[in-house]
Parts: C-alpha cells; sequence; structure tokens
C-alpha cells in the first residue's frame, strides 16, 4: 500500500511564504511524475507544479515567479516553495504521485490535501 502525506499548510498573511511537503511511502518501488494541484472554493482543482524523476519541472504561469518545485528523490519527497503568497493562492492544495510499486503494478495517488490561507 502507498500513502501520500502532506504537511505545511496554514494561515499566512499576504506577501508571506509557505513551504509544503508530501511525503510517499508504503510499498514503492519506483517514483515517477510528482506534482501539486490546488482547488479553490468554487473552482476546479488546478496544476500548480509538476517535477518528473530526471529533475524536470512544469510551473504554471500564474505561479511561476514566486513558486518552487523541488523534490528529494532519496527520500521520496516533493516539496513546494511559496513566496510572495497571495490572497487569491488560498486553496487546498493537493500532492500527486505516480510510478510502480514493488509487485511490479503502477499506482497514480492523491494526498489528503493541506489547506493554505493567504490572509490578513
Amino acid at each position: 500500500q502507498v500513502q501520500l502525506v502532506e504537511s505545511g499548510g496554514g494561515l499566512v498573511q499576504p506577501g508571506g511564504s509557505l513551504r509544503l511537503s508530501c511525503v510517499v511511502s508504503g510499498s514503492v518501488f519506483s517514483i515517477n511524475g510528482m506534482g501539486w494541484y490546488r482547488q479553490a472554493p468554487g473552482k476546479e482543482r488546478e496544476l500548480v507544479a509538476s517535477s518528473t524523476r530526471d529533475g524536470s519541472t512544469n510551473v504554471a504561469d500564474s505561479v511561476k515567479d514566486r513558486f518552487t518545485i523541488s523534490r528529494d528523490n532519496a527520500k521520496s519527497t516533493v516539496y513546494l516553495q511559496m513566496n510572495s503568497l497571495k490572497a487569491e493562492d488560498t486553496a487546498v492544495y493537493y500532492c500527486n504521485a505516480n510510478g510502480r510499486i514493488t509487485n511490479g503494478k503502477y499506482f497514480g495517488l492523491w494526498g489528503q490535501g493541506t489547506l493554505v490561507t493567504v490572509s490578513s
């Protein structure tokens, strides 16, 4: 069984910073893509940033100058550093990961979500 556990959300003032973490645990053989999505109230879930195993990244234009995705393959962890936060960044942030488990089957999973609230 594979699990994704997110942490790092919370309340922050506009202009502040937060760092989200997502750890993949369980019977993991390899992890390919890891990424972050977000869903604001009344809106659809959208991609924030993604990362491949070889280090290639893709970051949404709306956050490109403020957010950075990174990963530590040895720790099966992906991070999202969020700077200069704005009220419109308020959302539930979800981690997503895909890869293979030890029995050879592929997995694609979502974390439980972590709430980021940007407000004064």
